[in-house]
Protein backbone atom coordinates (compact mmCIF):
# COMPACT_ATOMS: atom_id res chain seq x y z
CA UNK A 1 0.00 0.00 0.00
CA UNK A 2 1.46 3.11 -1.13
CA UNK A 3 2.11 5.49 2.01
CA UNK A 4 0.56 9.11 0.34
CA UNK A 5 1.61 11.40 3.18
CA UNK A 6 5.54 10.12 2.71
CA UNK A 7 4.85 10.55 -0.98
CA UNK A 8 3.93 13.74 -1.02
CA UNK A 9 6.62 15.30 1.85
CA UNK A 10 8.83 13.56 0.10
CA UNK A 11 8.30 15.35 -3.43
CA UNK A 12 7.14 18.46 -1.75
CA UNK A 13 10.89 18.41 0.02
CA UNK A 14 13.16 17.69 -3.33
CA UNK A 15 10.92 19.84 -4.97
CA UNK A 16 11.64 22.59 -3.56
CA UNK A 17 14.98 22.23 -2.64
CA UNK A 18 15.55 21.57 -6.71
CA UNK A 19 14.03 24.92 -7.58
CA UNK A 20 16.96 27.28 -8.27
CA UNK A 21 19.64 24.88 -7.37
CA UNK A 22 22.69 25.05 -9.96
CA UNK A 23 20.98 21.86 -11.59
CA UNK A 24 17.82 23.45 -12.21
CA UNK A 25 20.02 26.28 -13.81
CA UNK A 26 22.55 23.81 -15.74
CA UNK A 27 19.21 22.60 -17.22
CA UNK A 28 18.17 25.52 -18.27
CA UNK A 29 21.21 26.33 -19.92
CA UNK A 30 20.81 23.22 -21.81
CA UNK A 31 18.01 23.50 -22.80
CA UNK A 32 18.11 27.32 -24.24
CA UNK A 33 20.50 25.92 -26.49
CA UNK A 34 18.25 26.03 -29.74
CA UNK A 35 19.94 23.09 -31.74
CA UNK A 36 19.47 20.92 -28.65
CA UNK A 37 16.67 19.24 -28.69
CA UNK A 38 14.57 19.76 -25.45
CA UNK A 39 13.20 16.57 -25.07
CA UNK A 40 16.91 15.00 -24.96
CA UNK A 41 17.60 17.55 -22.21
CA UNK A 42 14.58 16.63 -20.31
CA UNK A 43 15.24 12.99 -19.99
CA UNK A 44 19.09 13.48 -19.67
CA UNK A 45 18.23 15.69 -16.38
CA UNK A 46 15.75 13.58 -15.03
CA UNK A 47 18.27 10.32 -15.34
CA UNK A 48 20.41 11.96 -13.74
CA UNK A 49 18.13 13.28 -10.89
CA UNK A 50 17.07 9.82 -10.27
CA UNK A 51 20.43 7.96 -10.79
CA UNK A 52 21.71 10.39 -7.33
CA UNK A 53 18.27 9.88 -5.89
CA UNK A 54 18.55 6.53 -5.78
CA UNK A 55 22.29 6.61 -4.54
CA UNK A 56 20.80 8.58 -1.52
CA UNK A 57 18.19 5.92 -0.70
CA UNK A 58 21.06 3.00 -0.76
CA UNK A 59 22.98 5.35 1.48
CA UNK A 60 20.32 6.25 3.90
CA UNK A 61 19.16 2.80 3.93
CA UNK A 62 22.98 1.16 4.73
CA UNK A 63 23.59 4.63 7.43
CA UNK A 64 19.86 3.36 9.28
CA UNK A 65 21.48 0.08 9.79
CA UNK A 66 24.46 1.57 11.90
CA UNK A 67 22.72 4.36 13.08
CA UNK A 68 19.76 5.34 14.63
CA UNK A 69 16.82 6.82 13.54
CA UNK A 70 16.60 9.54 16.06
CA UNK A 71 20.19 9.61 15.49
CA UNK A 72 19.85 10.51 12.21
CA UNK A 73 17.23 12.96 12.60
CA UNK A 74 19.54 14.99 14.99
CA UNK A 75 22.49 14.84 12.25
CA UNK A 76 20.52 16.20 9.86
CA UNK A 77 18.50 18.80 11.32
CA UNK A 78 22.43 20.12 12.85
CA UNK A 79 23.70 19.89 9.11
CA UNK A 80 20.86 21.71 7.65
CA UNK A 81 20.82 24.56 10.72
CA UNK A 82 24.61 24.77 9.66
CA UNK A 83 24.35 25.08 6.47
CA UNK A 84 21.39 27.97 7.20
CA UNK A 85 23.70 29.81 9.40
CA UNK A 86 26.82 29.83 7.04
CA UNK A 87 24.42 30.98 4.63
CA UNK A 88 23.35 34.10 6.38
CA UNK A 89 26.66 34.30 7.99
CA UNK A 90 27.83 34.68 3.84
Amino acid sequence: MMDWKIFATVFATVFIAELGDKTQLATLLFAADKEVSKWLVFVAASMALIATSALGVLAGSAVSQYVSERTLHIVAGIGFIGIGVWTLWK
